[in-house]
């Protein structure tokens, strides 16, 4: 029998809407046995995301919440608060992602928390982190993208800012608090002892600006948004077929010289010689290049440059991208049968491991769908007691 890298790895997940569950989901993918502790009647906020709803679940919910159980907790009761505290004992990991100060406010602190089970992972994500001038300020993804300098980057020359198309910042801290509970628990194999871990949406993308905070740094000069340009590479960018964009990558003098040769340039015309010439004299090579794309259609180039080699690819839809044999051949598409939903679609496992990979047992749970699970088998409560929590209004 395959076993799972995490598969002893209990996972308390106290978070909510997208870093801190992206991230325990991301755990539950590789084994781990995550408790999703939800406020009772409501529920992780995203699960009011929407429409799409299929049976009045949230299809935004579905996207990062499987693998893993829900209890709903009120943690303003005493007996709620003991419910936590119970589980505290036997779990490896913590994750949240209120703002810094909450988790000190119910009694639910690191420290605190350390002193029943010294060896857990506390794992806090927030928007600026638990340091700083910021430290207090709500983090929201498109803020984010705009405080660390992503959105200056992004777009047109001429237009206004953008954001990325999807929550980078969030889905970034969630990959880094991943990154960061897998090395805190090597470390604890090591020396036995836990520790807590701070993760900053805004880190998280400041990590990223890597070869752009470069340029600045040598410079002294902030680079700006170059619409689908590279700042330091050309030809790498998109152009317009006759019926579609398609994206040319010639990101050397090989490549551009088969490129060339493909298309009636003139490989040796001394303005577009070398990368740094092509990049000094973009803007002229991007016109003549243009000129030259829009004479034929989008698959008759592709087809071209794939023959020979020229990275270039499409521009698709997501029609496209989540039925493209590519992505189904490497299981980035899966089908999972949910409680209440039938058959949903969620994307797949990007970590391939090839003796102990990953899987989806679990589907998105509904609110509070574990409660009885967990107390009993975990906690040992019986049928009596949890009937009891439930008429409290504990559960």
């Amino acid at each position: 029998m395959t076993h799972m890298p995490l598969e002893s790895i209990k996972v308390l997940d106290f978070s909510r809407l997208i870093a801190g569950p992206y991230c325990t989901m991301l755990l539950g993918d590789m084994g781990a046995d995550v408790i999703k502790v939800e406020q009772p009647g409501k529920g992780d906020d995203s699960r009011e995301f929407g429409p799409p709803f299929i049976n009045g679940e949230s299809v935004y919910f579905f996207s990062f919440n499987r693998n893993k159980k829900s209890i709903t907790v009120n943690l303003k009761t005493e007996k709620g608060h003991k419910i936590i505290m119970e589980l505290i004992k036997k779990a490896d990991v913590l994750v949240e992602n209120f703002r810094p100060g909450y988790m000190e406010k119910i009694g639910l602190s690191y420290e605190e928390v350390k002193k029943i089970n010294p060896g857990i992972i506390y794992t806090s994500v927030s928007g600026y982190g638990q340091t700083g001038p910021y430290r207090s300020r709500p983090g929201y993804d498109v803020v984010i993208q705009g405080i660390s300098g992503f959105m200056s980057l992004t777009g047109d020359s001429e237009g206004s800012p953008y954001k990325v198309g999807t929550s980078i910042a969030d889905l970034m801290a969630a990959i880094y608090a991943f990154q960061g509970i897998l090395l805190a628990l090597i470390s604890r194999e090591k020396t036995g002892k836990g520790q807590k871990i701070d993760i900053s949406l805004l880190d998280g993308l400041v990590s990223l600006l890597t070869y752009q905070a470069g340029i600045y740094f040598a410079t002294g000069i902030p680079p700006l948004r170059k619409g689908n340009q590279h700042p330091t590479i050309s030809p790498y960018e998109t152009f317009k077929a006759s019926d579609e964009y398609i994206n040319i990558a010639a990101g050397n003098d090989k490549f551009w010289h088969i490129f060339c040769d493909l298309v009636g340039l003139d490989k040796n015309n001394p303005k577009f010689a070398t990368n740094p010439d092509r990049v000094k004299n973009r803007n002229e090579l991007f016109a003549i290049i243009q000129e030259i794309i829009s004479q034929k259609k989008a698959e008759e180039w592709l087809c071209l440059f794939n023959d020979h080699g020229i990275p270039s690819g499409p521009v698709l839809t997501l029609d496209k991208v989540l039925t493209h044999p590519q992505v189904l051949a490497r299981n980035m598409v899966v089908d999972v049968e949910h409680s209440t939903c039938g058959n949903i679609k969620l994307t797949g496992i990007p970590v391939k491991l090839s003796d102990t990979p990953g899987s989806i047992k679990l589907p998105p749970p509904v609110l509070g769908q574990h409660n009885e699970e967990i107390l009993s088998e975990i906690l040992g409560y019986d049928k009596h007691e949890i009937e009891k929590l439930l008429e409290e209004g504990v559960l």
